[in-house]
C-alpha cells in the first residue's frame, strides 16, 4: 500500500486491502489498453445496490410522513451521477483512477460519469474488504449532507419540464439537448449539453440519454437561477 492510496484512504474513513482498491480504481480503458485485466464494473455493481438501499433506509427513517413518490425523486436526487461526481471531485478521486491513454488525453478523471462510477465501485469495495455496516456507514458519511438539501438537488422536480417553464418565462429562445454515448453496449455513458436559443447553458452525465439530459437541464437551471438571485433586492420596491 502507497502513501499515496493511504491518503485516499484516510479521505474515505475506511480501509481496504490494497488489491481491492487497485480493482475499484481501475477503469475498463486500462483494463483494455493491459491485455484485459478485470475492471471496476463488478464493484461499481455492487456498490450501486449498497448505495441505493443505504439511501432507501435513511429516507424511509427520517421522513415518515413523506409519501412513496418523493422519497423515489429524493432518492433519485441523491445519488445521481452530479450527486457522486460531486462528491468524488470533493474527495480527489480522479487523481487515483487507472485511465487508458484515451481518457487521460480527454480528462477522464474529470468526468463525470468515470467519478461517479469508481465511487460506486469503491463504496462495493469498501463492504468486501469488510461487512455491510461499514460500508452503509461510508454512504452515510458521504451523501449524509445531500440528504439534507434534498430538495435544493431536485426532489419532487421533473428539471427538463422545469427549465422548459424557466427558459419560456425569460423568452430565452428553443431548447437542444446535444447528447453522445461513449463505451461498449453494455456499459454506455452519456455526456449532454443543453442549448437555449443556441447558448450552451447546463452539462450532464449519465448512464441514458434520459439521465444525461436531466443533469443538464438541472445545471442549467442552476445557473439561471442563480444569475437572477443577485438583481431580486434590486427590483423590489424598497430597493438597498
Amino acid at each position: 500500500m502507497t502513501s499515496s492510496t493511504e491518503e485516499l484512504l484516510k479521505r474515505l474513513g475506511v480501509s481496504i486491502d490494497a488489491g481491492t482498491l487497485r480493482l475499484a480504481l481501475t477503469h475498463r480503458s486500462y483494463a483494455y489498453e493491459n491485455g484485459g485485466i478485470p475492471t471496476n464494473e463488478r464493484l461499481e455493481f455492487l456498490g450501486d445496490s449498497i448505495l441505493g438501499f443505504s439511501v432507501t433506509d435513511a429516507l424511509y427513517r427520517d421522513n415518515p410522513a413523506l409519501p412513496e413518490g418523493d422519497l423515489a425523486k429524493r432518492r433519485s436526487a441523491v445519488v445521481s451521477t452530479r450527486a457522486l461526481a460531486g462528491i468524488g471531485r470533493s474527495l480527489g478521486i480522479g487523481d487515483y483512477i487507472y485511465l487508458g491513454q484515451g481518457e487521460k488525453l480527454t480528462d477522464g478523471k474529470n468526468k463525470s460519469s468515470i467519478l461517479a462510477d469508481t465511487m460506486e465501485a469503491l463504496i462495493g469495495a469498501t463492504y468486501v474488504s469488510n461487512d455491510i455496516e461499514t460500508a452503509r456507514q461510508l454512504v452515510m458519511r458521504l451523501i449524509g449532507p445531500l440528504l439534507q438539501d434534498a430538495a435544493a438537488l431536485g426532489a419532487g422536480t421533473d428539471w427538463k419540464t422545469s427549465i422548459q417553464e424557466l427558459a419560456a418565462s425569460r423568452q430565452l429562445g428553443s431548447i437542444y439537448y446535444a447528447v453522445e454515448g461513449s463505451g461498449p453496449d453494455h456499459a454506455r455513458t452519456f455526456e449532454a449539453v443543453l442549448r437555449i436559443g443556441g447558448t450552451d447553458y447546463g452539462q450532464g452525465a449519465g448512464r441514458s440519454k434520459k439521465e444525461a439530459e436531466q443533469e443538464a437541464a438541472a445545471d442549467a437551471w442552476r445557473k439561471l437561477s442563480a444569475a437572477a438571485t443577485p438583481s431580486l433586492p434590486a427590483d423590489s420596491e424598497t430597493g438597498r
